[in-house]
Order: structure tokens, then sequence, then C-alpha cells
């Protein structure tokens, strides 16, 4: 194909290349091997093939929403709910004292009972009357491990002379703390 060029001659322009289609001559594709894959559990299975329409979307918005709402008030309302349950339990109590309270009112309008403390507490007695002061009557007949009180001698089995001196002698000869020192034998 030639054009014509201003000075009057024709010129040539090289013609592109031909582009034929190359024909590849078909790949051998390898032969399948199975895989044995691990069993995914029903959780997995199920939030895979979890769609999201847009109508559950702005239920799930509305549901937040409501939530986000609501959450103050049903906070006081739990607060509440336990503020009457400990009022509840202090006005039980108060009423259990008022019951006492009651119950004692009724004793000291009974004479007999007026004439018991006065004779308890007090230490009145009628004309006549011989009353005895027990000092310390509720630890009588024990002694501080709980034994009782002997009325015979007891003897010691221990040497008293004896002991002494072996804890002064071990009290100046050695290094062990007081804790660890032994207790004098009885022999």
């Amino acid at each position: 194909m030639q054009r014509p060029t201003r000075g009057g001659g024709a010129s040539r322009e090289p013609e592109p290349p031909s582009r034929a289609p190359r024909v590849r001559a078909p790949r051998e594709r390898p032969g399948r091997i199975p895989v044995a894959m691990p069993q995914e559990s029903r959780a997995a299975a199920w939030m895979r093939n979890f769609r999201l329409s847009g109508l559950a979307l702005s239920t799930l918005l509305l549901i937040v929403a409501a939530l986000i709402v609501l959450a103050p008030s049903l906070k006081t309302f739990v607060e509440q709910q336990q503020q009457i349950a400990a009022l509840e339990e202090r006005v039980r109590l108060s009423e259990q004292r008022v019951d006492g309270l009651e119950a004692e009112i009724d004793r000291w309008s009974d004479p007999a009972y007026i004439e018991a403390q006065a004779r308890d507490r007090l230490y009145y007695v009628y004309p006549g009357d011989i009353t005895f002061l027990v000092i310390g009557g509720d630890d009588a007949g024990l002694q501080e491990g709980g034994l009782p009180i002997s009325d015979e001698i007891q003897t010691t089995r221990v040497d008293w002379v004896r002991a002494l001196l072996s804890t002064v002698y071990q009290a100046g000869l050695t290094d062990a703390p007081p804790e660890r020192l032994p207790s004098p034998q009885e022999g």
C-alpha cells in the first residue's frame, strides 16, 4: 500500500508482521488425588452457610438499639430490686426485735417476774430470810484445766532443787533460744 507524499513521491511503510494464532499442544493435567479434609463442626458449617439479609440486618440493628436504650433502665430496675430486698430484710429483723421487746414488756408486767429479778439482780430478800452469796459459783469445783479440786493433799514428783539447778545450767551453757530448751522432767 502506497501513500502519496507531499513531495510527490510515493513512500512505503513497512507492514506489520502478521500475527497468526499459535496453536498450543493440549497440556496434560495430572490425575486427581482424593484428599481427606477434616470434618468441620456443625457450628462452623452453619456459620459458613450463614447469609445476612437486609431484613435480618435491620432486625439485628433494632435489637442492639433496644438494648442500648433499655440497659440503663434495666440496671436501675435490678438495683431497686436489690434495695427492696435489703429493706425487706431490715423490716423483718426489726419486727423480730419488736416482738422480742413486746415479750420482754409482757414479762415485766408480771409481779412474780419482777420479784425474781429483784432477788437475782439486786439481792433483795424478805425479812427473816437467810441468803448465801457464792462468789465465783459458776466455776465452783473446777480448776483451770477442768479437773475437779481434790480434798486430799497431793505431793509433787519433781525434785524442784534439781530442776532449778538444771535449768540455770542449761540457760547459761546453751546457745539455743528459750523456746527450744526442754522443760524440767518429773522423776
